[in-house]
């Protein structure tokens, strides 16, 4: 089967197009803090690659013949919200099931674990880590996947087992653990169960040695990437479609795949492989993206909810930078993949995620505005827009309706007068 670009779930070599994990990360620096059994956090957006690289790097730790490793994902104990022996047992069963995978050879872990868990189920995860260890002449490495998606004491127990047992490296505890998430562990929100403010994960954890960031592609990689496709179809991209990406994307990994995807596999033209991608197609494939609300877009979309996300975006829709901004929300923000800094401060991540937000906030108000606008009568008879015309018309429509209007932006009331424009326009 021919490869193509990669826009759900880590990356398979034999079908996708991808960037070596050794380009995208400084794995001379990761070697360095495993051998000196360090746990560290190593943390991106969402769909930037995280599980790829894990998955790649526990290839390599194995295949050095230094270190027995193993990748676990916790999300599905995610489920178990603040159940911890039901979230144990979960984990502990994911365990297993790995081992069976990328160390078929062992059976440490389901000889071991169902004893483990009878006798202490709340605590079973670090005992049967400590029996891992204990049981391999070489050192034991973890690599933990979606740690962040764990909640209340389950994330507390987790963090916590693996804190107690930090100190019984390496021959009685995995030498190294990376946890890998969207956010850094300083921003973990660990409910302590007072109904005081939340313990945070920075203290609930402080063993964490160094936290690594996984950045966005670069203009290059976009290019390598490009290219990839090019070699191996014969279709060329054009310098202005290839810049145009960049442009749009910023680099970020998910969307450079989901505009590729759509430009050479979805549309009828771009199929034509004697066709060159151009960046008219390029901005056909953005629209459609955004339009279709694709899942990566409306996962974007659902975090504008959250108060932390709205008390940033709101001063950068509105322009009113009076606004109360503190320090926290911006790491989240930023963590998140909405927000960059820049020299000049800080700004939404990429074009299209700044076309995305406001037409998000304003989707239902639009529908709503349809319902009672004449879509024709601002178009020239020349098929142009009557821009003055247009903007006249939104004058008078705010003066008449604005109060009622604006409280339909739920959160996000200080931009309202920008999200009404937005949704009229």
């Amino acid at each position: 089967m021919a490869k193509f670009f990669n826009t759900a779930g880590p990356i398979q070599e034999e079908d996708h197009y991808f960037i070596p994990i050794a380009q995208r990360i400084d794995l001379d620096e990761i070697l360095m803090l495993v051998d000196q059994k360090k746990y560290f956090v190593l943390h991106a957006p969402r769909q930037s690659g995280k599980t790829t690289t894990l998955l790649e790097l526990c290839k390599i730790l194995n295949q050095s013949g230094k270190y027995k490793c193993l990748y676990i994902n916790v999300e599905s104990a995610q489920t178990a919200r603040g159940n911890v022996e039901q979230a144990m047992r979960i984990i502990t069963q994911d365990l297993v099931r790995r081992e069976k995978i990328y160390l078929p050879q062992d059976d440490t872990l389901a000889t071991n674990v169902d004893e483990i868990y009878r006798r202490s189920p709340a605590s079973a995860l670090g005992l049967l880590l400590t029996k891992w260890a204990q049981e391999h002449l070489l050192p034991t490495v973890l690599l933990v996947d979606e740690i962040d998606s764990l909640v209340g004491d389950t994330l507390v127990s987790v963090m916590r087992q693996l804190r107690d047992g930090y100190n019984e490296r390496p021959k009685n505890f995995p030498q190294s653990v990376i946890l890998c998430g969207v956010r850094d562990v300083r921003d973990y929100r660990l409910d302590d169960g007072s109904g005081k403010a939340p313990v945070t994960g920075g203290s609930a954890y402080n063993i964490n040695s160094d936290s690594l960031r996984m950045g966005p592609f670069t203009r290059d990689e976009v290019k390598a990437l490009y290219q990839q496709h090019t070699e191996a179809s014969g279709q060329a991209f054009s310098d202005e479609a290839l810049n145009l990406v960049f442009d749009l994307t910023n680099g970020q990994p998910w969307l450079v795949n989901a505009l590729a995807y759509e430009a050479c596999f979805k549309n009828p033209l771009g199929r034509d492989r004697s066709q060159t991608i151009t960046a008219e197609m390029i901005v056909a494939a953005k629209e459609a993206l955004i339009l279709r609300r694709v899942t990566h877009l409306d996962q974007l979309a659902d975090k504008l909810k959250e108060p932390r996300v709205r008390r940033v975006i709101e001063p950068m829709i509105s322009g009113d930078f009076s606004l109360d901004i503190v320090q926290d929300d911006i790491d989240y923000v930023v963590d998140l993949g909405l927000v960059v800094g820049t020299r000049m401060g800080f700004k939404i991540a990429n074009p299209i995620y700044h076309e995305v937000i406001p037409r998000q906030l304003t989707f239902i108000n639009q529908n709503l505005l349809k319902s009672i606008v004449d879509d024709l009568w601002y178009i020239n008879p020349d098929g142009s827009i009557a821009v003055e015309k247009l903007l006249q018309d939104f004058q008078q429509f705010f003066r008449e309706n604005s109060e009622t209007w604006i409280q339909r932006f739920d959160q996000y009331h200080e931009a309202g007068p920008q999200l009404l424009l937005q949704a009229y326009l």
